[in-house]
């Protein structure tokens, strides 16, 4: 009769206290990996409560909060990371999660050589040790903390800031510590590679890091897609699921698939940011004029004077106690003064009879993107007017709309260099920038330009409306067929548009984007023109003559490394292949590289 071996119970514990009383603290690693080349950088010490009620280590932290023994519950996780990394004798540095208290209470309560002792008597060098600060918002002390990390650093521990980012974090603590290591709070990590705004966070961050001579850790790294991204950024180190999960036995190497993302040559495309920037910050304060104002006891003669002093004055503002009342434009003062018997009539009386008591008042601060609503207001006399700038509603000076519309459309065409404002596809700017990317990381890939045959009758024929329709059908079946990570599409402007291809099937990508347009587009035809083939409509020349249906055509060039050093030549080339494309009629031109160009 065979019996059961018995097993050996896993004790339970009720307190979190009864646990550190037992050193029954369980650990486990997480890889931290460099994203350079792959290697591991070093393993993150996390603690599992796996011996009691606690579902998961918040909950244990929670319990010994309040319980009173929170500090003491770090200790004991250092103590025990130290134990099971010993144990196995690994290469790289230990991460320790250590708050600010727990910080200062072990090397000002206690012993701190003892600290050092312990360390060196598990075979860990202190060089190898790092301690991430943790709960930044309730250092109430830097001094304190300022001295228990010089105090680390004169025996070679290393220090990080953990989560940074995470609404609890300090930039000031950042600045007064100055970390070896500053690892990024997952949020701005997860799906970066969707997310043009993170994206810009990211580089934020790593301008800062360079500032303070930190070196970066993005933390929560879960998709090859982010992976990429962040490679690609250039930030040196990150930890995530999808280089590894924590485990008990520490990582020889990140995640098969990670290493393969790491070591591939292949470039990330960038996400970029959806809406428009704020142009750099550009506001009312540039269109304005800190011409002086009148009062509104100011007669008709008196403001024709002023006019006629100075031709170069296109409005007077009335102001009492600091507050706008009422504008006098020049063009329509002058014209009312022009008029039989008028100096008779209104001469010596007050001026504002004949001025604009509403006048358009913008705040000196408004963003130049608001502003643009003027534009297109139903009332269009601020646009020969001009309008008044505020601050605070007191008087500061007058703005035209000369000035106002030249100011919008120099944001425009700035903005639209870096995202086509009817398709929000990434302009010249972007585009040049991922060429050369690719060129710098000696990547293959094919350039090819997308154009319109015979778009303009059909512009012509059926409005602009139509017209950009048709733009953004080009937009909406090229993105279709392109790979969002691999594939990068860009609208020139008007109907060009470029791919950038590194999917290797980029021949058929580009002949089934031809062949879906063609039949698509002719949806947007009147039955008389599909019957008849085209249109009849003047061509470039002003000669009436008969057009066929608007159609795609794409131009490619194949890259290898070292066909080209820039990105205009890439460009260059993809646009000689489109116009072979246009000369041929065919819908997929395909044309060699020019060396070097």
């Amino acid at each position: 009769m065979n019996r059961a071996v018995p097993t050996q119970a896993v004790p339970e514990f009720h307190t979190v206290a009864a646990l550190i009383e037992a050193r029954a603290l369980v650990m486990h690693f997480q890889p931290i990996v460099s994203l350079a080349d792959g290697q591991l950088h070093g393993h993150e010490a996390l603690v599992r409560p796996t011996a009691g009620p606690w579902p998961h280590p918040d909950a244990l932290f929670a319990a010994a909060r309040s319980e009173g023994v929170s500090i003491e519950l770090e200790l004991a996780c250092l103590r025990a990371a130290l134990v099971s990394w010993s144990r196995q004798r690994p290469a790289g540095k230990l991460f320790v999660n250590l708050s600010a208290a727990a910080l200062t209470q072990l090397l000002e309560l206690q012993d701190p050589q003892r600290l050092m002792e312990v360390v060196r008597s598990r075979g860990v060098t202190p060089s190898a040790l790092v301690i991430e600060i943790t709960e930044h918002e309730h250092v109430r002390d830097v001094e304190r903390l300022q001295h228990a990390v010089l105090w680390l650093r004169r025996h070679g521990v290393g220090i990080a800031l953990d989560d940074f980012g995470d609404g609890r974090s300090s930039l000031r603590l950042w600045s007064e510590l100055k970390p070896e290591i500053v690892k990024i709070d997952k949020y701005f990590t997860r799906e970066v590679a969707r997310n043009g705004d993170k994206l810009q966070t990211l580089r934020a961050l790593m301008h800062i890091a360079e500032t303070f001579g930190s070196a970066l850790v993005a933390e929560g790294i879960e998709t090859d897609e982010d992976l990429r991204v962040v490679r690609d950024l250039g930030i040196g180190l990150g930890q995530g699921y999808g280089l590894g999960r924590p485990q008990a036995a520490l990582a020889q190497a990140p995640l098969p698939g990670a290493l393969a993302v790491l070591t591939s040559r292949e470039v990330a495309v960038l996400p970029q940011r959806r809406r428009a920037a704020n142009h750099g910050g550009l506001t009312a304060a540039k269109l304005c004029r800190p011409l002086p104002p009148v009062s509104s006891a100011i007669t008709h003669d008196e403001v024709f004077a002023r006019f006629q002093a100075d031709p170069a004055l296109h409005a007077i503002a009335v102001v009492e106690d600091e507050r706008p009342v009422a504008l006098l434009n020049r063009q329509q003062f002058i014209h009312a003064y022009a008029q039989p018997y008028f100096r008779e009539l209104y001469a010596r009386r007050p001026a504002t009879m004949h001025g604009n008591t509403s006048p358009l008042c913008v705040d000196i601060h408004t963003g130049i993107a608001e502003l643009t609503s003027v534009l297109t207001s139903a009332d269009q006399r601020y646009l020969t007017e001009g309008f008044i700038v505020t601050e605070g509603g007191r008087y500061r000076g007058l703005g035209t709309g000369d000035q106002l519309v030249r100011a919008v459309t120099e944001a425009r065409i700035e903005a639209a260099r870096h995202a086509n404002p009817l398709t929000f596809l990434p302009g010249n700017i972007p585009i040049s920038d991922h060429i050369d990317r690719l060129l710098d990381g000696g990547c293959e890939f094919a350039a090819c330009y997308a154009d319109l045959n015979h778009f303009k009758p059909f512009n012509d024929q059926y409005g602009y409306w139509r017209g950009d329709e048709m733009i953004r059908m080009v937009a909406q079946v090229i993105t279709a067929h392109a790979d969002p990570q691999r594939d990068f599409v860009g609208h020139v402007g008007g109907d060009d548009f470029i791919v950038v291809f590194q999917s290797a099937d980029w021949l058929q990508r580009c002949e089934a984007i031809v062949a879906e347009f063609n039949l698509r587009a002719r949806d947007l035809f009147d039955a008389e023109a599909l019957a008849a083939g085209g249109l009849h409509a003047e061509d470039r020349h002003g000669v009436m003559r008969f057009h066929p249906c608007t159609t795609l055509c794409i131009g490619a060039v194949p890259v290898q490394p070292g066909d080209y050093r820039r990105s205009d030549g890439v460009a260059n080339a993809a646009a000689a292949a489109k116009r072979a494309a246009k000369h041929e009629g065919h819908g997929v031109q395909v044309l060699g590289a020019q060396r070097a160009g």
